[in-house]
């Protein structure tokens, strides 16, 4: 079946190919808060597991589906041909820092004191969105710039590491959403309004992989350093966000074995698929 997938999105247009992968992976978002109408609460244990579980597959993604493939395709040889890297890496993780800095968000576990960005009198539930969206904004993104890179033919991306970095994101999206979902609802909030903002929170992907796609498709000598700025954006996340968040209770150890696990099963899919 994956190689149908596969086959099918690496006959259509990247751009194309690109949104349908991000609609997944949005979709698996909205199934993940969709456990808000049968649950109220999450088991601090299992979230911080996953949680952990995210970082590491963010982690696997941003060298062997980013990196790695990044690194392939840049010409020269020895410190050369690690510059467009270098450099795109730095500028991904300066853009996240960027926005962590404005954007006004809320991380997942923090108190309401310990909110982040410019001061706002935004509600707790939009703030927390915020949090989730800021590192889907570079998920979108590798999704798009990888089935570009595929697409223009380009040595070392290939379609099934596009859909192997897909899948992968999606099965880090379904506890984000649960995520976002579940404290609005003990917070008060109605079920649906719960998942409307877990959901939302993963809109901005479809939106950033048009985006990379076309600009890989455009400006192909980029591709290196859009693979990279990607990379760096997402460390960027899982150091800043998704390591502190799992790490805040009495559950690290859990938390690490999930990173673990996140990087292993991202690891598997992108060197079996890619």
């Amino acid at each position: 079946m994956i190689q149908n997938v596969i086959e099918h999105l690496g006959s259509i247009d990247p751009v194309l190919a690109a949104l349908y992968a991000t609609l997944f992976t949005w979709g698996v978002t909205g199934l993940g808060a969709s456990l808000v109408f049968f649950f109220k609460k999450i088991n601090r244990a299992v979230f911080d597991s996953l949680l952990g579980f995210t970082g590491g597959v963010m982690v696997a993604a941003s060298f062997w589906s980013l990196l790695a493939p990044g690194i392939e395709m840049s010409d020269g040889e020895g410190f050369e041909k690690v510059i467009p890297a270098v450099v795109g890496f730095g500028l991904g993780a300066l853009f996240i820092f960027g926005l962590d800095k404005i954007l006004p968000h809320l991380h997942v576990n923090f108190q309401t004191h310990e909110r982040e960005g410019i001061k706002t009198p935004w509600h707790k539930s939009v703030l927390l969105t915020l949090a989730i969206t800021l590192h889907n904004i570079p998920e979108g993104l590798a999704v798009g710039v990888l089935f570009g890179g595929a697409a223009a033919g380009f040595e070392g991306a290939s379609i099934g590491g596009a859909v192997a970095l897909a899948l992968g994101i999606g099965l880090q999206n379904f506890p984000e959403g649960f995520a976002v979902a579940v404290p609005l609802r003990r917070q008060g909030l109605s079920r649906w309004k719960s998942f409307n903002y877990g959901q939302l929170s993963a809109i901005v992907e479809p939106f950033a992989a048009v985006l990379g796609a076309w600009a890989v498709m455009e400006f192909q000598p980029i591709l290196p350093y859009a693979l990279s700025f990607a990379a760096g954006a997402m460390i960027f996340v899982v150091v800043e966000e998704v390591i502190p968040e799992s790490q805040r209770a009495s559950y690290t150890d859990l938390a690490t074995l999930g990173f673990i696990g996140g990087f292993m099963v991202m690891m598997t899919l992108d060197v079996g698929l890619g």
